[in-house]
């Protein structure tokens, strides 16, 4: 049977030592055009699964060998795709939640009456859609493994895959993205990366950035003007809506437009029409919004610089591209790149990195993210005398003047401990290539609490992994921890650089007062 896609549609297994049952679900499937086939006990089933690929598979609760409930927890351990609808003549409120929390796709109870066997016809389809898409990401993940560029895009790190993911996802639609991220992360390129995956490619893709243009030459530049619009304006002149037309226009710092103009804006994605400046005709426009910013969006609506109405019109999907810290493992492939491309276009023969370039550029943190590093390297390839890039033509010149030496880490006076201990897994990390094991052996800490650090980092929640981190120091800085955990926490530096006994009595005094006050207080 062919899918609507025009796709061979995937079989179906039926699981069942009933054989009244397995021959009458067989006849009616093969009516409705199914290709089916039946394992009359749980283990033959499994194994049929692991041979070949099968959309969806309807299995008795209560089987020989292997039950409906083991069948799933194999599936499930095994990684093996298909989607399950649980057959039971012991329907109860627990075995239907045990057989959904599975992973089950639905139950059916016995007896199959005329009225379960129609919602056995209408339930196979929806499976097998969803079968089919899980097996199309699948396939997406997999070609995506180990890659290390898309489009104009550059890496092979965990968080760029999964931009990468969004783009493939995202791209066929016709949906408005915003893109967020840091300045210098490479949003315009994710904005071209969606334009080329598109249906759209054949059509223009126009870039404009909205915080570089004064407001009524901005406003000009988005709508166009007719001839007389104002003085000076000799000639009719489009707008980047309608010269985007059957394209894509991409609208970079779009949480600087002033407030007046967020209104046209919103109003031309609304109607997908715009009015020229002076004009009266409405011009029909048929164009895909692609927007971008670097500011924090929930206080820029707070502060009113961004219209609220007009950040659901543009976010109807949002795609967040992480900061270059973020991403170590893509710093040693960009710099290559970048070495690469510009020792060619100044005609230089710089093979690559001193280890102690190296060493520089991974454990700096670059705050202008991609942007900065690559005018880092295309610098130092110009200004090196060598072969190799040393440390002293990639370490910019503000750095090396506030006395910053390579293959140093330098942390602020006044930075909290849990910004000190990021900064120094971070850079550790990169410079073992993201290897935890040695990461952990340089830090003295074991390679699960690297994991934990880094997972934190990643995710945002570091509240647990700092925990983790804190304590692997225990070796190192035995007696800080045990300040930390002790009371009175910053007794141990203090008693060691001028003791005082005498002082310790009158501590100890108010805390017993305080436990006493508060047991009446109870």
């Amino acid at each position: 049977m062919m899918g609507s896609d025009g796709t061979t549609q995937a079989k179906i297994l039926i699981a069942d030592d009933e054989r009244s049952i397995t021959d009458g679900l067989s006849a009616i499937l093969a009516d409705e055009g199914y290709e089916v086939e039946v394992a009359l006990d749980g283990q033959r089933a499994l194994e049929r699964l692991m041979a070949e690929s099968y959309g969806v598979i309807l299995a008795d609760l209560k089987m020989p060998k292997l039950d409906g409930i083991a069948l799933l927890k194999e599936l499930q351990q095994r990684d093996i795709p298909t989607e399950c609808i649980i057959i039971t003549g012991q329907a109860t409120v627990d075995s239907a939640v045990q057989s959904m929390r599975q992973g089950a796709y639905d139950y059916i109870e016995k007896p199959l009456n005329a009225e379960k066997l129609n919602r056995v016809k209408a339930l196979i389809p929806k499976a097998l859609e969803r079968f089919a898409l899980h097996q199309k990401n699948r396939e997406l993940a997999s070609k995506l493994e180990g890659l290390t560029h898309y489009g104009e895009l550059t890496g092979h790190s965990e968080s760029m895959r999964n931009v990468y993911q969004m783009i493939e996802a995202v791209a066929p639609s016709t949906a408005s993205v915003l893109i967020l991220g840091e300045s210098g992360t490479g949003k315009e390129l994710v904005a071209r990366a969606m334009h080329s995956k598109s249906e759209r490619v054949k059509g223009p893709f126009l870039a404009l950035n909205c915080a570089a243009l004064p407001k009524d030459i901005l406003e000009n530049e988005l709508f166009g003007h007719e001839k007389g619009a104002f003085t000076g304006s000799t000639n009719e002149k489009a707008g980047a809506f309608e010269m985007a037309h059957g394209g894509t226009l991409f609208l970079d710092e779009v949480a600087e437009m002033p407030p007046d103009i967020q209104v046209k804006l919103l109003r031309a994605i609304e109607t997908r029409t715009i009015r020229r400046l002076g004009g009266k005709k409405e011009i029909t426009v048929d164009i895909r919004i692609v927007a971008a910013t670097n500011r924090d969006l929930q206080q820029a609506i707070a502060d009113g610089d961004l219209r609220e109405d007009l950040y659901y019109r543009l976010a109807v999907v949002e795609v967040f591209l992480p900061p270059l810290r973020e991403r170590v493992g893509d710093i040693k492939l960009l710099a290559t790149e970048f070495l690469s491309r510009y020792a060619l276009e100044n005609n230089k023969k710089v093979m690559g990195f001193e280890n102690s370039s190296w060493d520089w550029i991974l454990a700096y943190h670059w705050p202008g993210n991609v942007r900065e590093l690559k005018n880092a390297v295309e610098r130092a390839v110009i200004m090196t005398r060598g072969s190799t890039i040393g440390p002293q033509d990639i370490t910019p010149r503000h750095i090396r003047r506030n006395g910053e030496n390579a293959g140093s880490l330098t942390i602020q006076v006044g930075s909290s401990m849990a910004d000190a201990r990021r900064k120094v897994l971070l850079g550790t990390f990169a410079a073992t290539d993201g290897d935890p094991v040695r990461t952990a052996k340089l830090l003295g800490v074991t390679p699960a609490m690297v994991q934990a650090e880094m997972i934190g980092i990643v995710t945002g929640g570091r509240e647990e992994p700092q925990r983790a981190a804190s304590g692997s120091e225990k070796p190192r800085r035995g007696r800080e921890d045990e300040g930390r955990r002790g009371a009175p926490p910053a007794s141990p530096p203090r008693s060691a650089a001028r003791p005082a006994p005498a002082k310790v009595a009158p501590k100890v005094a108010p805390k017993g007062k305080a436990k006493a006050k508060s047991g009446r207080s109870r």
